[in-house]
């Protein structure tokens, strides 16, 4: 629970495995950090967060539920009747991310490798009612994140679920994502037109990140990625179910977030496209009846660079 910017029974779980270690916390349904043992260092997998109370955008992920990105004017029209958006940030006009990544959510249950969180949503702000789960676990020298969502409001909606993680970046850090196709961008942070991916952003095979403003979907993902960091001889796998068939990319700069400093990136799959809500397919939202569900997971996977 969230009081006047206080966050209540806030809490963190660590877990374990053989040589990797993840810190969540409830707020937001969180992962603060991921690392991994590997010949004396300890090595980030993925950003690490300030402290245990940090918020969303200092974490290492955040979940997206009921549906990641942004819906154009806060608008859409589902089955002959329209519904509406408020802002959930004061800097951004659009509401952003749905609600999971703002609210605090439940342990279910937690052992030294597994934990699941909860969080359910009543709707009154927002057209959606819905109950999410998260969990996580460590097997071996893997991190697997699975997220669910049901429908437990009157109506059908379109649902799309994803996750939005932050990777640290070196200068020698390399991407590997192959798609088919890549969405421009317009005023307001929203999807333009889908159009062939451009040479300096097709990550088919391994290569570095532009050194500009990225903030671009793309589709027709294999689910499969890798993220390397050269410097410490380590890489990591990603691997996604045939769900997550889309992926996000941002890389921020200076006029956006004077503090940034080129060291982390965000690659965020996602089970759909951006403004999914006002494309005539619904962008792969999943339209899910009173009681349905549906589910993502993701695995992380570091390996040594021979």
């Amino acid at each position: 629970m969230r009081t006047g910017g206080q966050w209540l029974d806030m809490t963190v779980v660590e877990l374990t495995g053989s040589s990797l270690t993840a810190r969540l916390s409830t707020r937001g349904g969180l992962v603060l950090g991921l690392w991994w043992e590997r010949g004396g260092m300890r090595v980030p997998l993925l950003r690490e967060a300030s402290s245990d109370d940090a918020d969303a955008l200092s974490s290492g992920c955040y979940p997206l539920v009921p549906f990641g990105n942004r819906v154009k004017d806060n608008r859409f029209t589902f089955r002959g009747k329209d519904y509406a958006f408020e802002p959930n940030t004061p800097w951004d006009p659009h509401y952003l991310h749905g609600e999971g990544w703002q609210s605090e959510w439940k342990v279910l249950s937690q052992n030294s490798s597994e934990a699941e969180f909860r969080f359910s949503h009543e709707g009154h702000d927002t057209p959606y009612a819905y109950e999410a789960r998260q969990r996580f676990a460590i097997h071996d020298d893997r991190f697997d994140m699975h997220l669910e969502v049901r429908n437990i409001g009157a109506e059908a909606l379109p649902f799309g679920l994803g996750w939005h993680p932050y990777f640290p970046m070196t200068p020698a850090t390399t991407l590997k994502a192959p798609a088919r196709q890549f969405w421009t961008e317009i005023k307001g942070w929203l999807p333009g037109e889908a159009t062939d991916i451009p040479e300096d952003l097709d990550f088919a095979t391994a290569r570095g990140l532009p050194h500009r403003w990225i903030n671009n979907g793309f589709e027709g993902w294999d689910d499969f990625a890798e993220v390397a960091w050269p410097e410490h001889g380590v890489r990591l796998r990603l691997t996604a179910d045939e769900q997550l068939r889309h992926y996000f990319i941002f890389v921020s700069d200076a006029g956006f977030d004077p503090d940034y400093q080129r060291d982390y990136f965000c690659f965020e799959p996602m089970s759909h496209l951006a403004n999914g809500h006002n494309l005539p397919d619904l962008g792969d939202l999943t339209v899910l009846e009173p009681g349905e569900e549906m589910a993502v997971s993701l695995q992380l996977c570091p390996e040594a660079i021979a």
